[in-house]
């Protein structure tokens, strides 16, 4: 049965391939191969299923891939199969299966349509991969495949304001996830000295020896855990994004944030939960936080004035009594609760435009106000009031998130606004070299100050994706310094023994490809177009589908997408990071978060959102 395992992965992937070659006029060509591939895999499932449990439910697993081989480092794909994986699997492949049906005619003439289920299929193909990954770094490529495909579908409008806006706001949130997870593999390559498995985790004597001498390192990568969770399945305080996603079509809002990916952070507790089962300060915290969450967003779903939004903030509740279960080690709960608030979101959300139509003409016509409810039982007027308007504010969640987030990074890039494209490239020529002679003459440097190199060119790295996250006018400039980023956190790490130069290679050479390949798009669009700017939305995927096309795929290749060198780069360049160099640690995987924003930012503004020529048909900013 292990060999089967690959089986669920290549057959999506397969699929996918597929549906990439069929012309954008065949529909019925385009919705019969994904209705085929998910099908296929949904009648698979199931046969696998029971041929599981007649074999006694058996743990499997397989190492799949060997990736990247090194001295003291080994990047592997590998499989994993339990009773978790199958309820994910199970629920996954039939809500997958019928939303592929329901979106042949709900999408019919659709100007997008290929591209749908195109994304769709993309987004299986990384659900599965997650799913059925046996450690965090299979994990991760599902995460980001997840990741990229959440984007496109948010932005699925891609002519309007909005869609592209939220796309990249939940983008942002994502990436937070994102580098939470690599932390949690950077530190855990520290605490096992190689790449543990979901089922070495399971050897209760092999966690508890490490975890007894090393406790701290294991509450760190608990933490990094958490926030990973807490931010794919939109837990406080990263719970406003959910609504906002909903910019997409219907039927991807179901299946992404009604039912499969919102619940993937779950998937990630339970995944992990023998890691941190004995650490009884962490479960305490996750169950706080699901409580917290659960009470504060249903006060939110109570007072919204849209269908989609009510849906999106009860799920949120519902993962979040999902989190206590999980924290309380009720793992069968767990698992019952998520499959039946998968299959009951996706169905509000498949019928919502149907009733919310139903339930205007009831109210019109019919309408009675309740004449009691829990709040007026329970609380005094005045804080039934302030509980009320708090809720309709949504208790600020996004005001939280920008004050402290983003606006501070907003400010401090806004203040190198002095920087141009000429001094950058003169100080990366003269400090890199400089950088580079100490590398290579470390005997002509004191210790002392060999101590201080990582984390001053990891800072140096870091201003320079700050300034490229908050460039307003250049495109080319905001690119150029997100590729010097890269070179500067390969620098930094290169101070650390044991980091070989064919390491630095194979992590740059992405870099440079991906950077020069995004270079000559922007180039080549600037001849065309009179502006390219990044003050505003161009929209210019409109009239130039194939360079928009080309320019993404430079993104993943320079963002670190997997399986590119620039993503066994990064998870390679954090190994050399040692567990005591928490500053250096801290620079570097802020760095990435903001260099994800940056990408995804130049892309988005560049290609997608209203076009900027008003010869064109524009939707209006609050459409």
């Amino acid at each position: 049965m292990t060999q089967l395992l690959n089986y669920f992965i290549l057959l999506p992937i397969f699929g996918f391939l597929i549906s990439l070659l069929i012309p954008d006029k065949k529909e019925t060509f385009i919705s019969s191969v994904a209705f085929l591939t998910v099908g296929l895999h949904l009648v698979s499932a199931i046969l696998f299923a029971i041929a599981w449990f007649i074999k006694g439910c058996p743990t499997l697993n397989v190492k799949d891939i060997d990736v990247f081989r090194t001295t003291g480092y080994d990047f592997f794909v590998d499989l994993y199969f339990d009773k978790i994986t199958m309820i994910y699997l199970l629920v996954g492949s039939l809500l997958t299966f019928m939303v592929t049906i329901y979106s042949r005619y709900y999408l019919h003439r659709e100007a997008g349509y290929k591209r749908f289920y195109n994304t769709i299929l993309f987004f299986y193909v990384g659900y599965n991969v997650a799913i059925f990954s046996g450690n965090l770094e299979t994990l991760f490529i599902g995460w980001e495949v997840l990741g990229l495909s959440s984007f496109l579908l948010i932005a699925f409008y891609r002519e309007r304001y909005l869609p592209v806006k939220n796309a990249v706001k939940v983008f942002s949130i994502y990436r937070i996830g994102d580098v939470g997870l690599i932390l949690a593999m950077w530190m855990s390559h520290h605490l096992w000295h190689e790449n543990i498995t979901f089922l070495k985790l399971n050897n209760f004597e092999l966690v508890h020896e490490h975890l007894q001498s090393h406790s701290f390192i294991g509450v760190f990568i608990s933490l990094m855990i958490l926030i990973t969770a807490a931010a794919k399945s939109a837990q406080l305080p990263l719970s406003s994004w959910l609504p906002r996603a909903m910019e997409g079509p219907t039927p991807s809002t179901a299946i992404f944030y009604g039912s499969l990916s919102v619940h993937l952070g779950v998937f990630l507790l339970m995944r992990t939960f023998p890691f941190w089962e004995q650490q009884i300060s962490v479960r305490i915290l996750i169950g706080l936080l699901g409580l917290s969450t659960a009470i504060i967003t249903t006060g939110i779903a109570r007072v919204q004035s849209s269908v989609k939004s009510q849906i999106a903030y009860a799920s949120i509740s519902q993962i979040g009594l999902i989190f206590i279960e999980v924290a309380l080690g009720f793992e069968n709960l767990a698992l019952f609760h998520f499959a039946g608030n998968a299959f009951l979101r996706t169905y509000q959300l498949l019928v919502s435009p149907s009733v919310a139509s139903y339930l205007i003409r009831e109210q019109f016509y019919n309408f009675s106000p309740h004449e009691s409810s829990l709040e007026v039982s329970i609380f005094s007027k005045k804080l039934q009031n302030t509980f009320y308007i708090l809720c309709t504010k949504e208790w600020n969640l996004d005001s939280f998130m920008y004050r402290f987030l983003w606006n501070p990074l907003k400010w401090g890039g806004n203040k190198l606004n002095f920087m141009t494209l000429s001094r950058v490239l003169i100080f990366f020529v003269v400090v890199y070299g400089a950088g580079l002679f100490s590398v290579h003459h470390k005997e002509l440097i004191s210790p002392t100050i060999q101590a201080y190199l990582p984390v001053t060119f990891a800072t140096i790295g870091l201003v320079m994706v700050l300034k490229a996250f908050t460039e307003r006018r250049r495109a080319t400039m905001s690119w150029v310094l997100v590729v010097m980023n890269h070179f500067w956190i390969a620098l930094a790490v290169s101070f650390n023994e044991l980091f070989t130069f064919n390491q630095v290679y194979l992590y740059l050479s992405g870099v440079v490809v991906a950077g020069a390949f995004g270079i000559f798009c922007l180039r080549k669009l600037k001849s065309y177009e009179t502006t390219i700017d990044l003050d505003q939305f161009h929209g210019h995927s409109y009239k130039h589908p194939k360079l928009a096309f080309l320019f993404l795929l430079a993104c993943l290749g320079i963002s670190g997408f997997p399986i590119t060198p620039t993503f066994v780069g990064e998870d390679l360049i954090f190994t050399h990071i040692h567990e005591n160099q928490i500053v250096l640690a801290s620079f570097v995987s802020l760095s990435l978060i903001i260099d994800g924003l940056a990408i995804i930012r130049i892309y988005a503004r560049v290609f997608i959102g209203p076009h900027t020529k008003s010869q064109h048909e524009v939707a209006y900013r609050s459409s």
